[in-house]
């Protein structure tokens, strides 16, 4: 039963990210041909083709290797001196073996001297190449909202789970408590598992972050108002100065960092709750901002996931993680001991953040990413804009096939991140916790 619940999950995932791709792949398309850009192929996957069907002049089709997918587009290029021009292709991969200006001249048609890429405004040609990772945004945002607001998520209460018997710095790493170790102030207070909290020091509290900060603000007496058995109780503390984990802000913790605070003692409750729409918004605030400080902190994190794929080291939980990690998390979810309206969630979870990376990533202004084509068409507006201004004669199209060398490096680097990943997530994989 096991390993069909870890197939579906797999199965799920795998279905999701088909649907992902063909999605960035129909903003691309749908775009292209509003602006009358003849586009010959939208294809989903890679490698060989296992179905397609041709619909007026586009060929649609599912190729064996679901790791991607592309559409191409007739003058992608400026032609050369030659005066050639290529079709190009909105895959990274495609792009690597794709020479700038040749091999697909031949697919020129009669006609097409007027459905070409790049003879197109700049603003049409931006819209067009963000079309793509906008339509992820909006599948990710569809996903988390619907979500958020329907099933919820996990959220820390200000209600009591457990409290601690003695005082014991978190950063000792133990559950044990030493003869020598004093009484934790909330035991000596008097309270319990099942309380309430509702105010702090005669402060009302609606929340477990302004809770948890009023208590690492304060060290020495104070007073806590908890609900009991139907019945308000304040009851007495004598906060004391310990070590504690450092917080990220959006009510995680900093793993291995630790600051001296006021502490009282005892563990949060956590629970399922749905959001509003409002609540909604500025979680997904958190979670953008989240992933962009994981994107640039990306590069740093490559010595430990070469550490964890060759060297026997423990995969950390926020390393990098490919599409073959992803879907191993989603097989594993599948299996687990939680309501199935829960494993839902939390794999619709996953494949929201895995749209968020995509629009993310996709927007980095290099080539052959579809950030770098934006960044070249507005390069090209502000030239013409200038020239203008000062008098000029028009520059014409900025040539961004020029470029192509740089591109080659960027998508070999790529390559080689994407097989640390999945080497990574092969023999060293992530678990759940």
């Amino acid at each position: 039963m096991t390993i069909l619940l870890t197939l579906i999950g797999v199965v799920v995932f795998v279905v999701g990210l088909l649907f992902s791709i063909a999605w960035h792949e129909l903003g691309h398309l749908s775009t292209a041909k509003l602006f009358g850009i003849r586009v010959p192929q939208y294809m989903v996957g890679f490698g060989r083709t296992i179905w397609s069907r041709k619909k007026g002049d586009t060929e649609y089709g599912i190729k064996a290797i679901p790791m991607g997918g592309y559409i191409r587009m007739i003058g992608m290029f400026p032609p050369g001196e030659d005066g050639k021009v290529t079709a190009r292709s909105t895959s990274p991969f495609r792009s690597m073996i794709e020479d700038a200006r040749s091999a697909a001249y031949e697919e020129l048609q009669p006609g097409d001297e007027t459905r070409l890429f790049y003879t197109r405004k700049p603003w049409k040609r931006v819209i067009v190449m963000f079309a793509g990772p906008f339509m992820n945004l909006v599948l990710a945002l569809a996903i988390f909202f619907g979500v958020w607001m329907t099933f919820g998520i996990n959220r820390t209460t200000t209600q009591i789970a457990t409290v601690s018997p003695c005082v014991i710095q978190q950063s000792e790493n133990r559950e044990v408590c030493k003869d020598s170790d004093p009484v934790a102030p909330a035991k000596q207070a008097g309270l319990a598992a099942g309380d309430r909290i509702v105010a702090f020091d005669g402060r009302k509290v609606a929340d477990w972050s302004a809770l948890q900060q009023r208590i690492r603000d304060t060290v020495g007496p104070a007073t806590v108002t908890v609900e009991r058995d139907g019945r308000e109780l304040t009851l007495p503390v004598n906060l004391i100065e310990n070590k504690v984990a450092k917080t990220d802000g959006h009510g995680g913790y900093v793993k291995g960092e630790y600051v001296t605070a006021g502490w009282l003692g005892f563990s949060p409750r956590t629970e399922v709750a749905a959001l509003g729409f409002g609540e909604s918004v500025e979680h997904m605030g958190g979670i953008v901002e989240g992933s962009v400080q994981g994107l640039i902190q990306l590069p740093a994190k490559i010595p430990a996931l070469w550490d964890a794929a060759f060297g026997g080291a423990e995969r950390e939980q926020d390393s990098p993680m490919g599409i073959v990690g992803a879907a191993r998390i989603s097989g594993e979810i599948a299996t687990l001991d939680i309501p199935g309206e829960q494993r839902m969630s939390i794999m619709l979870n996953v494949l929201g953040m895995f749209n968020l990376s995509l629009f993310l990533f996709n927007m980095l202004p290099l080539l052959p990413l579809d950030g770098g084509h934006i960044a070249g068409a507005l390069w090209e507006s502000l030239r013409r804009n200038v020239a203008r201004l000062l008098r000029r004669a028009d520059p014409g199209p900025f040539d961004v096939a020029r470029l192509m060398p740089a591109a080659y490096v960027v998508a070999g680097l790529f390559v080689c991140f994407t097989l640390l990943v999945l080497v990574a997530d092969v023999v060293n994989p992530i678990k759940i916790t």
